[in-house]
């Protein structure tokens, strides 16, 4: 049975059984502690955590999830992999362990006529929590499993919690003997790669305390209302229905596999190094394909890190298989024929998603080559110093900068004979990615707890938000918080968090800033605002100031907004619509929105394209922006449901979570998209738009920075009475300007290159008298001395080779020149051919001269170049030399 048979099956039995049927979410997670989805039930978490009430009281879903905590296991065991599917089916206050029991047996053991899976009963084993009689006695009574099939396991196996203080239970897990071939009997409590686990029940009925782990938390009682989450691994299930050994022989990876081993003329079972690297190619190009299907784009932070790391992870592995070309395109090629007919997004999407994966790939194998030659400059350094371990910030900054995975980095340093220090690297990727972490998770939440507002929430609801048709407007206080902490009041000079029951100040989302503007209350105290967020789903936190009076919660008062700041802001997010719909028209769909931010007066919009936009592609973007300006097209928004949006043509941000009703803001018959912001009415309201320009921002990724309105005008009249400025010291029109300043510029590159030949001549005519001051060594012409300061390092390279070759005959000849170079001195030295069978080689030279220079250099036998920090001891470094010349001649 193939996947997406086994994946429609699902949803039909439980749709068949009145659950409502729930798209997969995005890969990328609507919470600000999760990077990615890991786990089917994460999209429902709003609802088990009570944050939102559920639209349903059962749902089923098949959810696109990546983890990649164990991402050096992958392709190295059969059972680690980073994407794969959740099959869930959830109950909120409905059914309980009972209906959840019968479902799972009823659609595995079902024969495939009927729509089931057709699993054989008596290889199906049972596991429940040890204290949880009544999973047991309906596994044994209801469904008729024999006892002996039944096991009772402890908390850390089939016991479930968040983690975090709220709603847990036991857990009962379907197990599969795949039989004797796979380990010794006994059941999943003996051998669990025999025995493999299928389909996990959770039976959420307890809130749990405070704790540590998996196991050490108080439970405090049963909750209200008992849930239902379940999670099959489509996978895990595909492994078994095909009949093979492991999830990396199942349809939807072995053509990856197959791909492979086409392009690198590597077979898979011919030996175990090979194995791993073909697995590792099939996981992590599917999963690369999913991130970007999704929207998420290569970077060296957050979800783009983990994008960027596999991707390049699987490049590598290509390489290590033999392959020689590019094979990005083909390996993706394979990932959206095999999963789109599961997920049609990717056929839709093909073009933006390749044209990602394609310059990823590009910029990776560019950088291996730039990286290579770090990699060895610091092994030599590592060496050089007697050491036998590259340090962490080395391989650090390989990573970082050059996109180097640790593997590659531990496999390069070991091949010459270096370890690495992994606790360091581990220890420096770790602190950059708690700093994104809670960089993000600050701006949001403003260090306080979540469930500080969380108890807010619970405790006077939701912000209603007056702002699309109000600027102002009365409300109450509900809630308030004095550094992040629940607090009754606060006085003048206090730095507050307030929620008001409605407000017409707009939260920070969607790449529009938050609006600021004062809140009053009726005691007469007044709040400046500076800062709107939403750090829990439908509480608007107005984070300011006490400026005058006693804030207390259950105060009335009256919120209003600057409304000249919301206009300016609103100028640029309508703006902002009309240039991607701009861009779409002029490069296509692959030029998708990547991320934006509407501040006033000016923008800036993120988007997909492999290569630099052309300036004439910009000025005709900019040129119909502002006929669409004139056009005075009116702004209309208008909510509908999901489905209806998409038949309409609206455009979606990729990234951006959406209900099933939705905002779309339409303008004219231009630009159609889905969109939570605050826009002006109408286009002539805009007056202006002026893109400054673009530039990159990351692999495949560009910004376009832009102003808007008055902003606009000012930046065109400072560049107006710039040119005004121009013409008058040029002495000709605007339209002369470019080939006048070019002329001017031209006669000054050539008076440069005279001044640098004449210069360049003076420092060579002292070549014939530095070359006859060569002093007698032991047999060996040495030439030191001091030139002119401000000579360059080519000036002098070529002054020391031509003293070198006017000194004739058969004697060695070493020639040691210094100079000083913006304030730092420099020196350059050759030996001849005579001079380096003694063993003076140029290269050693330097480095003596270098170190008492207080700095460093190197180079060839027979030429070689250094320089350091002081140039008050080239007297010295000249000394040096001699020495060393005359111990060693």
């Amino acid at each position: 049975m193939e996947s997406a048979e086994i994946r429609r099956r699902w949803l039909s039995f439980f749709e068949e059984r009145g659950h409502t049927v729930v798209p997969s979410a995005s890969l990328i997670a609507d919470d600000p502690t999760l990077l990615l989805v890991p786990a089917g039930m994460v999209p429902f978490k709003p609802y088990f955590l009570g944050e939102v009430k559920p639209p349903f009281d059962r749902a089923t879903s098949v959810q696109k999830c990546v983890r990649t905590p164990d991402i050096e296991e992958v392709g190295k065991t059969t059972r680690h992999g980073t994407f794969f599917q959740m099959c869930g089916n959830f109950s909120f206050g409905d059914y309980f362990k009972e209906g959840a029991i019968k479902y799972a047996w009823e659609l595995l053991t079902s024969s495939l006529a009927d729509g089931g899976y057709g699993l054989e009963p008596e290889k199906l084993w049972i596991t429940v929590y040890e204290q949880d009689d009544e999973a047991e006695r309906i596994w044994r009574d209801v469904i008729g499993v024999p006892t002996e099939r039944i096991q009772r396991l402890g908390m850390g196996p089939n016991y479930w919690s968040m983690g975090v203080p709220g709603p847990c239970g036991p857990c009962s897990e379907i197990n599969y003997d795949r039989g004797p071939e796979f380990g010794v009997e006994g059941g999943p409590a003996v051998n669990d790669e025999r025995y493999v686990e299928i389909w996990n029940l959770v039976f959420m009925q307890y809130e749990r305390g405070a704790g540590e782990g998996k196991e050490d938390f108080p439970i405090l009682g049963e909750l209200p209302s008992k849930n239902i989450d379940t999670g099959l691994g489509l996978e895990r299930l595909a492994m078994i229905l095909q009949g093979v050994q492991n999830m990396y022989e199942t349809d939807t990876l072995r053509v990856v596999m197959d791909k492979a081993t086409e392009l690198t003329g590597v077979r898979y079972g011919a030996e175990h190094g090979s194995d791993v690297s073909l697995r590792v190619v099939a996981d992590h190009i599917r999963t690369s394909t999913m991130l970007i299907g999704d929207g998420v784009t290569p970077g060296n932070e957050g979800r783009g890190y983990v994008l960027r790391r596999i991707m390049r992870r699987a490049i590598r592995n290509m390489r290590l298989l033999g392959a020689t070309e590019p094979v990005v395109a083909a390996l993706v090629d394979v990932v959206i024929r095999t999963m789109g007919e599961q997920y049609p997004e990717l056929e839709t999407d093909r073009k933006r998603i390749e044209t990602v994966a394609l310059a990823e790939e590009a910029a990776f194998l560019k950088a291996l080559k730039g990286g290579t030659n770090i990699l060895d400059t610091a092994v030599t350094e590592t060496k050089a110093a007697g050491g036998q371990v590259l340090s962490g910030d080395k391989a650090f900054l390989l990573h970082d900068t050059w996109g180097f995975p640790i593997d590659l980095t531990l496999e390069m340093a070991s091949e010459q004979g270096l370890s690495v220090d992994e606790e360091g690297f581990r220890r420096l990727m770790k602190e950059q990615r708690e700093r994104a972490k809670a960089d993000a998770k600050a701006k949001k939440s403003g260090h306080a707890d979540l469930s500080a507002y969380r108890s807010v929430a619970d405790a006077g609801g939701f912000t209603e938000f007056t702002g699309y048709t109000a600027t102002e407007g009365e409300s109450t206080v509900v809630g308030l918080l004095v550094d992040g902490v629940p607090s009754p009041a606060a006085t003048e000079g206090d730095d507050v968090e307030i929620v008001l029951d409605r407000t017409p100040f707009y939260a920070e989302g969607g790449g529009q800033l938050a609006d600021q503007g004062r809140i009053r209350l009726d005691s007469g105290a007044v709040v400046q605002i500076r800062d709107v967020q939403q750090p829990v789903p439908g509480v608007s936190v107005h984070k300011g100031t006490v400026q005058v009076g006693e804030v207390t919660v259950g105060a009335s008062a009256y919120a209003a907004i600057d409304l000249n700041r919301r206009r300016a802001i609103a100028r640029a997010h309508s703006a902002t619509h009309l240039t991607h719909q701009a861009l779409r028209d002029a490069l296509g769909p692959t030029a998708a929105q990547a991320g934006s931010e509407n501040s006033p007066g000016r923008f800036r919009f993120d988007f997909g394209s492999p290569a630099a936009v052309p300036g004439t592609v910009l000025l005709d973007v900019e040129q119909k922006i502002n006929e669409v300006l004139a056009r005075e097209l009116d702004v209309q928004a208008e909510v509908m449901s999901i489905d209806e949006a998409k038949k309409q043509g609206a455009i979606a941000e990729f990234g951006e979570k959406y209900g099933e009703r939705v905002r779309v803001v339409t303008i004219g018959d231009f630009s159609k998209e889905l969109c939570g912001g605050t826009h002006v009415h109408n286009t002539a309201q805009l007056g202006l738009v002026k893109l400054l320009g673009e530039s990159s921002i990351g692999s495949g990724v560009r910004r376009i920075e832009a102003l808007v309105g008055v902003d606009a005008y000012h930046f065109l009249a400072r560049e107006h009475s710039v040119v005004a400025q121009l013409q008058e010291l040029v002495k000709g029109r605007s339209e002369e300007l470019p080939e006048k300043i070019a002329g001017m510029l031209g006669k000054l590159k050539d008076a440069e290159k005279e001044i640098e030949k004449f210069r360049a001549e003076k420092v060579l005519a002292a070549a014939a008298g530095l070359a006859d001051s060569a002093q007698d060594v032991r047999g060996t012409a040495l030439v030191t001395g001091q030139v002119p300061d401000g000579t360059s390092a080519d000036d002098l390279r070529k002054l020391v080779l031509d003293v070198r070759g006017r000194i004739r005959g058969d004697r060695p000849v070493v020639v040691a020149l210094f100079t000083t170079a913006g304030g730092r001195p420099l020196t350059v030295i050759a030996t001849n051919e005579a001079a380096r069978e003694r063993g003076l080689k140029a290269g050693d030279l330097v480095r003596t001269a270098a170190k008492t220079l207080g700095g460093g250099g190197g180079g060839k036998p027979d030429v070689a170049q250094g320089g350091g920090q002081n140039p008050a001891a080239i007297g010295d470094a000249v000394a040096a030399v001699e020495r060393l010349v005359a111990e060693t001649a």
